[in-house]
């Protein structure tokens, strides 16, 4: 008698390795989908743990349309979510010419190879606030002109007109998940709220030192990255697809970040905090984001406030010190 069993959802995450893969991996898994995951190094594991479950990794090189193909046409995805991306902010202007390529036409093989070789796929794209770096109305939103002025936010920017193209004119479920920033104590160590959270810990274990910053006044829309990944999910399970901003609208300093993680400890962040002039950058245009559509199509909200994150950090750090 032949089986019956229905094949379980099946899920490929592009930078699976990465904070929000490993977050995004963690809820598929949770709700019994078949996931699977990207790696390009060649030395990588077999698979990534997530809590657990080991996620297969299959290798594959992005600026390759042959590895792509083969790759959807072996696995024939109910859903892809490309979270791979050179996104460190130390690469929004280094090598233009690979972060094109990466964030940005490979987007492009990725469409292709749905519509040729599995076309009932849907397709979420990570975008980012940095396709809105140039405009100078706060908040932004999904008809907010997409103006960069990086090689990062340009590539991002060429991957959101690519997911709409083929939406309109190929007729793909692709959509483009514009997300601020997000962070979580899997975020690498230099990003500045882990920063942060990081040096607070170690004053607290009694580890002396200084932590140089630079703006202070800079601000920035947070959230956590476990909210964001599941805001992807519920772009793929709606019946249309569509472009979402997915951020919690408040603004908030880098000094409200320093004086959070600090009291949450019981310090004056005044007393360990110092002005770097050479980490001083221009002068940036607020970015926060308007995510009420989200909040209407999605039924998504952010389910940490500021604080909360903030003190999250804090405390996973100060595990990594006992």
């Amino acid at each position: 008698m032949a089986s019956t069993q229905k094949r379980l959802r099946r899920a490929l995450i592009t930078g699976v390795t990465g904070q929000d893969g490993w977050y995004l991996a963690r809820r598929l898994i949770e709700l019994g989908y078949d996931v699977k995951g990207t790696t390009h190094r060649a030395d990588s594991p077999a698979w990534v743990d997530v809590e657990g479950t080991r996620v297969p990794l299959l290798h594959a090189d992005l600026t390759s349309l042959e590895q792509i193909e083969d790759l959807v046409r072996d696995l024939l995805p109910d859903e892809i979510y490309n979270l791979a991306a050179r996104a460190s902010s130390a690469q929004l202007f280094d090598d233009p010419l690979a972060t094109i390529e990466v964030n940005g036409v490979a987007v492009a093989r990725m469409l292709e190879a749905i519509r040729l070789h599995s076309p009932t796929t849907r397709f979420c794209q990570a975008s980012s606030s940095e396709i809105f770096a140039g405009v100078t109305s706060s908040p932004q939103d999904e008809s907010t002109p997409r103006l960069p002025t990086s090689a990062y936010g340009a590539a991002k920017a060429l991957a959101d007109h690519l997911v709409r193209a083929y939406r309109v004119t190929r007729g793909l479920f692709a959509c483009s998940a514009v997300l601020y920033p997000h962070e979580s104590p899997r975020r690498s160590p230099h990003f500045l709220m882990r920063k942060v959270a990081r040096a607070a810990a170690r004053v607290r274990a009694g580890h002396e030192g200084e932590l140089k910053l630079g703006d202070l006044a800079a601000v920035r829309d947070w959230g956590y990255a476990s909210d964001y990944v599941e805001a992807m999910r519920r772009m793929l399970q709606r019946e249309e697809p569509r472009d979402y901003v997915v951020a919690t609208g408040k603004a908030h300093s880098v000094a409200d970040v320093c004086k959070t993680a600090f009291t949450h400890l019981g310090l004056d962040w005044r007393d360990y905090v110092a002005v770097d002039p050479e980490l001083v950058r221009p002068t940036e245009n607020i970015r926060i984001g308007n995510a009420d559509l989200a909040r209407i199509d999605l039924a998504w909200s952010p389910s940490l406030g500021f604080e909360e994150l903030v003190a999250m950090l804090v405390d996973a750090e100060r595990t990594t010190l006992q």
